[in-house]
């Protein structure tokens, strides 16, 4: 393994960790100090790699902004069939299957040290150019409505407080089904 390596996956673990107790806990009330014990090294050993929380939280949300922008450059590539912007929200979904939990329960329970981001309105702009990328804009009003909602549903199916009987995988795969249809009915819909 190279010292890259190496570093790229402290870094990595750092943020989960900060991201763990930002969720539990809230950005305010964490310290650096209870990041570096609960990762079993020193201040000074996480200094290396952040100097502030605002660092940690802006590398999150730069990681994450990177990940959606690799979305939008491969969907501007392709001919945007109902097939592909199937296809670009089962890849917006895997994200947030992968990272999306922390950061979202993060970004709901964390809003002030979100709007204080330096970066935070990239975040806002790469859903907007995701929606933009999934709405046929010459279908009618209620199939660009349609298409259009379903970027936020998937964050309201996986992330809103609705008491359900289910594990988070069984949530995400039901609402990725429901999103999906939802675009089967935008393509369907005839106005």
């Amino acid at each position: 393994m190279t010292e890259e390596q190496r570093r790229g996956g402290t870094r990595e673990k750092i943020q989960a960790v900060a991201l763990e107790l930002f969720a539990e806990q809230g950005y305010e009330k964490t310290a650096l100090r209870e990041i570096a014990e609960r990762l079993g090294v020193t201040k000074a050993a996480l200094y290396y790699h952040f100097r502030t929380k605002d660092d940690i939280v802006a590398s999150l949300f730069a990681d994450y902004n990177d990940k959606i922008e690799a979305i939008i450059e491969w969907a501007r590539d392709q001919e945007l069939t109902l097939e592909i912007r199937k296809e670009i929200i089962r890849r917006y979904a895997a994200l947030l299957a992968e990272s999306g939990t922390a950061m979202m329960q993060f970004v709901q329970g964390n809003q002030a040290a979100v709007r204080d981001l330096k970066d935070s309105d990239k975040l806002f702009e790469r859903f907007k150019a995701v929606t933009h990328l999934l709405v046929d804009h010459d279908a009618p009003l209620t199939a660009q409505i349609k298409a259009g909602m379903a970027m936020p549903m998937l964050h309201v199916g996986n992330y809103a407080p609705l008491e359900l009987v289910a594990t988070q995988q069984e949530r995400h795969a039901a609402t990725l089904e429901v999103v999906l249809q939802l675009l089967d009915d935008a393509a369907g819909d005839t106005g």
